[in-house]
């Protein structure tokens, strides 16, 4: 299996995933486009014998540019439960030394999303904090509320180097 950055052409595999997903919220196959090119140092997908299993899509928030802001985890039914979406936040974690939070938004209903966010704030070694983040009411359609998770802040993570779970010692955050 190979996790890199996409590119505009994966953008359609990447909205693929998603309708076949059952659980995402699917977006217009522009924004995919739009994240697979624009903010692809920020996204990464994993494949395997040109299959498309994972993929995480996010960006640095303008106003906070050291905060990863998470769209979207995304794994494919024959992936799922062997640890990718962890795999696919430490990938693009890995790139940027300069992050120290990560945020998010997930519905109370989205268990696998919470526990994928708590076990990388245990990894981190980092406080993960629920906030308000979208009431159902702002959303067009019916749609569960949408709290913020924050992660952070963080400094030393985990690498092909030092594994996770490993104590790290912490650098100072300036």
């Amino acid at each position: 299996m190979k996790i890199r950055r996409p590119r505009a052409a994966d953008g359609a595999r990447v909205w693929h995933l998603v309708e076949n997903s059952g659980v995402l919220d699917r977006n217009s196959a522009y924004v995919y486009l739009l994240l697979c090119s624009h903010f692809s140092d920020t996204c990464a997908i994993a494949e395997q014998d040109d299959q498309l299993l994972g993929f995480v899509t996010g960006y640095r928030l303008p106003e906070r540019p050291q905060t990863w802001f998470v769209w979207q985890v995304g794994v494919s039914a024959r992936a799922r439960g062997r640890g990718l979406g962890k795999r696919l936040l430490h990938a693009v974690l890995n790139r940027h030394d300069d992050l120290n939070t990560i945020e998010a938004t997930v519905s109370p209903s989205n268990r696998a999303s919470r526990a994928l966010f708590g076990s990388i704030a245990r990894e981190l070694h980092a406080p993960l904090r629920e906030s308000d983040g979208f009431e159902s009411h702002l959303f067009p359609a019916a749609h569960e509320d949408e709290p913020a998770l924050r992660i952070g802040p963080f400094s030393a993570r985990p690498t092909q180097d030092r594994p996770a779970g490993v104590a790290l010692p912490r650098r100072q955050l300036i």
